[in-house]
């Protein structure tokens, strides 16, 4: 049988201190997750902001680092700047509420009604599509709404209609798990007793359900919302001349980093926001 060695002095010592502060030992647990997330997340995010108050030397083409505020203002006082803002939120809302308007029915059938042996693999099914490439769902969507395509007959094609289709079609498992989640716990007891109690069914998804799965859809809509305000490769390929704001930024990345930096902001600016409000609404504090 083989005997451990023994721990050294010093060993013992840093156990001990370890042992004294719970705090410090969750700081030393916390601390590799933290220095990842300030070196790729947080790094970048100040070096954003510090080029959006650059300058491009208009001569040589070349980033001059003498701190103005003159882009960032071109930026929030251009009315097509911010006209193109206006409608990449429209969009992502209007990809959030018809991802939400879809996930709940699916949802609702995974968790309340398939059969118990069944939701493993509809979940299965419902997250699938995650595992193909991004370039070949969206190429597949702009076949079928091609006018030549499957669809084109019945869409308008290529345009804004196409951009949130597609998107809804690329982020609706993002929405679909968590309200699937939410609508798990609500299996058996709640839906019992607002029936024992007389609820009609939209009396029971008014003050039962709803309340349960406004956290599960909060989520799940930063997840639909964020994507889409970023994206800009769906427009590209089915939007067809429309433009969002990340086209913008990648139009402007390699001629203007200073300009690309600052419209950056703008989503930044609106992310905030939007994760401000749904904090303030109180859907998050169950999640």
């Amino acid at each position: 049988m083989t005997t451990l060695p023994a721990p050294s002095s010093w060993t013992r010592r840093v156990q001990a201190v370890l042992h004294r502060h719970p705090r410090l030992r969750l700081s030393g647990l916390l601390a590799p997750a933290l220095l990842w997330l300030v070196l790729l997340y947080l790094v970048p995010l100040v070096l954003l902001l510090l080029t959006a108050f650059a300058e491009t030397d208009s001569f040589t083409g070349q980033i001059t680092w003498t701190l103005s505020a003159d882009t960032v203002l071109d930026v929030l006082t251009t009315p097509a700047y911010l006209f193109t803002a206006l409608r990449t939120v429209l969009v992502a809302v209007g990809v959030t509420v018809l991802c939400a308007v879809l996930a709940l029915p699916l949802a609702t059938y995974m968790a309340l009604v398939a059969a118990p042996r069944r939701r493993p693999l509809l979940v299965a099914l419902v997250v699938t599509p995650l595992w193909a490439s991004y370039l070949v769902k969206v190429y597949a969507w702009r076949i079928l709404l091609a006018p030549e395509g499957v669809l084109g007959g019945a869409s308008p094609g290529y345009g804004w209609t196409a951009v949130v289709v597609t998107l809804t079609y690329l982020w609706l498992p993002y929405m679909v798990m968590p309200v699937y989640t939410g609508i798990s716990a609500l299996r058996g007891s709640y839906l019992e007793a607002a029936a024992d109690l007389g609820a009609r069914p939209w009396t029971t998804f008014r003050t039962v359900v709803l309340p349960v799965l406004k956290p599960a859809i909060a989520a799940g809509s930063v997840f639909t919302f964020s994507l889409s305000l970023g994206d800009y490769i769906t427009v590209q390929l089915v939007g067809g001349t429309n433009q969002m704001l990340g086209n913008l930024v990648y139009a402007n990345f390699s001629t203007d980093l200073p300009l690309a930096a600052a419209l950056a902001v703008l989503p930044l600016i609106v992310m905030a926001a939007y994760l401000l409000t749904i904090r303030r609404t109180g859907a998050l504090d169950r999640l």
